[in-house]
């Protein structure tokens, strides 16, 4: 019988109309692993909430040999076919016998995690990281405009990254634009090996403007509204373009 690793989830709509946010987890029978997906939709609109269900629910059911890109891909699809405006991010997690593959869209995020630190592997798409990557100044209002999103991404476009040892965490900008590295772990429970109640301590660590939602995966053993932009030329005029910003 197969091993599958434990997870736990925590969301909290904080005081936005709608929670945009959306989590997933599929394990196939007879499959050789299990896929785990956040979407968070793009505005404080029904539309963005609905297209995050769906993309979560298609990558989790993505099979597992099919990877975490073309998890994302799945997720777009499904999107797509809503027709409409909705739209939201995504991260996802697959595991199998060698770790986990991680693919991601805008500004969700993955850690992994060892028990006693937390490492970031994905990278922000944003204006704020383009910007920061070509060595130009960053406004706070570029960290909520994503450059890349379900509905928009091309397949050349989509994140990867691969963790092969320990768990991992996944949250949407509501959590990680909030905590630190330090604050993560002390709601984790890393430094007890046990994980604490992370809605029971969100008013204390999280912003009350923020709506957060995350994973918690370990092996067996929100913030101002997004906007999308096309990615300007260093040192130019950003183009954005308004969903539900």
């Amino acid at each position: 019988m197969r091993e599958l690793p434990h997870w736990h989830t925590a969301s909290a709509r904080g005081p936005r109309e709608y929670n945009a946010d959306a989590i997933a987890a599929y394990a196939a029978a007879g499959g050789r692993g299990i896929v785990f997906a956040l979407a968070d939709g793009v505005g404080d609109h029904p539309n963005a909430a609905h297209a995050a269900r769906t993309a979560a629910s298609a990558a989790a059911r993505t099979p597992v040999d099919q990877g975490a890109a073309g998890a994302v891909l799945a997720a777009q699809r499904a999107v797509l076919a809503l027709g409409g405006a909705g739209d939201c991010v995504l991260v996802v997690a697959v595991r199998t016998g060698e770790g986990y593959g991680i693919a991601w869209v805008g500004d969700a995020r993955a850690y992994a995690w060892d028990g006693y630190t937390v490492r970031q592997v994905t990278k922000d798409h944003t204006l704020a990281q383009y910007f920061r990557d070509h060595d130009q100044p960053v406004t706070p209002r570029m960290e909520h405009v994503v450059t890349t999103s379900v509905r928009t991404a091309g397949a050349h476009e989509i994140g990867t990254a691969t963790v092969t040892t320990g768990g991992l965490l996944l949250t949407s900008d509501g959590v990680h634009k909030t905590l630190s590295g330090p604050a993560m772990l002390d709601i984790l429970g890393c430094r007890t090996g046990r994980p604490r109640s992370w809605c029971g301590r969100r008013s204390r660590s999280v912003a009350p403007t923020t709506p957060p939602r995350s994973w918690w995966i370990r092996p067996a053993r929100r913030s101002p509204r997004k906007s999308f932009a096309s990615r300007p030329e260093p040192g130019g005029q950003a183009a954005t373009r308004s969903l539900f910003s």
